[in-house]
């Protein structure tokens, strides 16, 4: 690794059109030492050599049957990289990169770094969510406020990118359903790492039946609750919900026709789904 992530100026400054503020639900891991890339590269399911070039990727670990453990966006920073985590997932995360590092010359630590998550004009340094353009940006080492709460829930509703915690649950999702090839997670182009021969399989020899789809909402939801068919089948499970839209995790065959959460009427967006 040889390129720093851009850092903002002591006097970073932002467009008026800018909308921003910290995110305090992240922790920042560093990796450092001599096998840095080479580490990551084995455990996680981008590319890291591409880091260099892009600045910022987004990843996943997953357990050794493919199943999601935790996602995060690698970025680069000098000779080390920084792994942006949901606080959340962030001390199982240190626990199994410590698990797997054997005799690897590297160390892991959390840094104090402030994140700061933006949408309009970016400032000087910031990155761009490599998810989905319509995310915005992220800005490392600084704190930046500005201008009206953003509704992330509803900027994803429309993108379809999944949350940890909410759409992505540890030990049981399955990275593919969940989006990850069309939101640049993986990439099946580099070698071996962890939940690697799985995700590949799934991606070459099944078609995916289950997955997560924008859905159309009337009527009071409640993220968790089962989505079933007019006849009753279950078809899914309604998440994060915002106005009338929301996402849920459904099986296509099911999701075709009238669907019901609770008292509320669900219809898909298949124009969003079911292609990955």
């Amino acid at each position: 690794m040889t390129q720093a992530a851009p850092r903002p100026a002591a006097d970073s400054t932002l467009d008026p059109a800018a909308r921003c503020a910290p995110d305090p639900g992240r922790v920042l891991l560093r990796v450092t030492g001599p096998d840095c890339t080479a580490f990551l590269q084995g455990m996680v399911t981008q590319d890291v050599n591409k880091l260099a070039e892009r600045g910022i990727l987004y990843a996943a670990l997953l357990t050794p049957q493919g199943k999601y453990l935790a996602d995060f966006f690698l970025v680069a920073d000098g000779e080390a990289v920084l792994i942006d985590v949901a606080e959340g997932l962030a001390a199982d995360l240190e626990r199994r990169f410590a698990l797997y590092k054997l005799r690897s010359k590297v160390a892991i630590a959390r840094t104090e770094m402030p994140v700061t998550r933006g949408i309009g004009p970016a400032p000087a340094g910031a990155l761009a969510d490599p998810r989905d353009p319509t995310l915005g940006w992220r800005l490392y080492g600084a704190a930046l406020s500005q201008g009206a709460a953003i509704d992330w829930d509803a900027l994803r509703i429309a993108a379809r990118v999944p949350e940890s915690g909410v759409e992505l649950v540890p030990n049981d999702s399955f990275i593919l359903e969940m989006g990850f090839e069309r939101l640049g997670g993986v990439d099946f182009r580099k070698g071996c790492y962890v939940g690697q021969e799985v995700t590949a399989r799934m991606r070459h020899k099944t078609t995916l039946r289950k997955g997560l789809v924008r859905v159309r909402i009337e009527g009071a939801a409640e993220p968790g609750a089962e989505v079933v068919t007019e006849t009753g089948k279950p078809a899914g499970t309604l998440h994060t919900v915002s106005g009338e839209r929301g996402l849920a995790w459904l099986r296509f065959d099911r999701a075709e026709g009238p669907l019901r959460a609770g008292e509320a009427r669900l219809q898909a967006d298949f124009d969003a789904a079911p292609a990955s």
